[in-house]
């Protein structure tokens, strides 16, 4: 694409990044307590069954890199996820779920909401998917950190590890995130929220079994989830051809 065009093309998405607003709880009349965890509904489900296009998707990813970064490897302060590798249903969920009012985030609702069709959600998921994850990443570095992530070990092995696996692969087609490679600010973040009922697109199922967890809990289970590789995935970050 010539670059003045491509130039243009991205100051227009920004005007109208600076207009969009996310859609309230339970527009569209979705009623939020109700909605199943993983019904492939409306474009979601579409974009489920497309065959996503990887260089459609990396043109795509010009909307996203400023935040998730070049390689996809999000920041360690966990403000942004580390979002390569990840499962393409994964991502497509997540976004599907962001543009319908089903998931509360208001940075990225501008940029989830720029994008035309199903068929781009695909290509976009593609993308990410097929990138290395990051070896370098934010892990927990207290004075306790051997402590922490050997108790956290025992938390993951007995509640978590039967969908996210040994290696914190997850599960592509039962919508489990990869969670090796991720950064342990945003792993505790997420897992914070999911207890204590802000995260309204959560996995009943692991709402269940984390709400019994302490503070202290969910630090150790985010300290050990932060160590976790795959693999023959990971990479050091480089940044893809444009």
């Amino acid at each position: 694409m010539n670059k003045r065009v491509l130039g243009f093309s991205l100051a227009l998405l920004v005007a109208a990044l600076a207009q969009a607003e996310p859609p309230a709880a339970g527009s569209a009349g979705i009623e939020i307590r109700d909605y199943p965890w993983q019904a492939p509904t409306g474009e979601k489900s579409e974009a489920l069954e497309s065959r996503g296009n990887r260089k459609r998707g990396a043109r795509l990813y010009a909307l996203c890199r400023g935040c998730h970064l070049p390689s996809a490897g999000g920041r360690p302060d966990g403000s942004i996820p580390q979002i390569a590798g990840q499962h393409d249903s994964v991502l497509i969920k997540q976004m599907a779920d962001i543009r319908a009012g089903l998931r509360d985030n208001p940075t990225m609702f501008p940029f989830a909401a720029v994008m035309s069709d199903p068929q781009e959600l695909a290509d976009l998921a593609a993308y990410l998917e097929g990138l290395c994850i990051p070896v370098d990443h934010g892990r927990y570095e207290g004075e306790d950190a051997a402590r922490q992530v050997a108790n956290g070990r025992a938390l993951y092995d007995k509640e978590c590890r039967a969908c996210h696996g040994a290696s914190g692969e997850g599960s592509r087609h039962r919508l489990y995130p990869v969670i090796a490679g991720q950064h342990y600010k945003y792993l505790l973040r997420q897992m914070t929220e999911i207890r204590d009922g802000r995260r309204r697109n959560a996995n009943p199922a692991m709402v269940a079994i984390i709400s019994q967890y302490s503070d202290e809990q969910l630090l150790a289970i985010s300290a050990y989830q932060a160590s976790l590789s795959m693999p023959g995935k990971m990479c050091k970050a480089t940044a893809p051809s444009r």
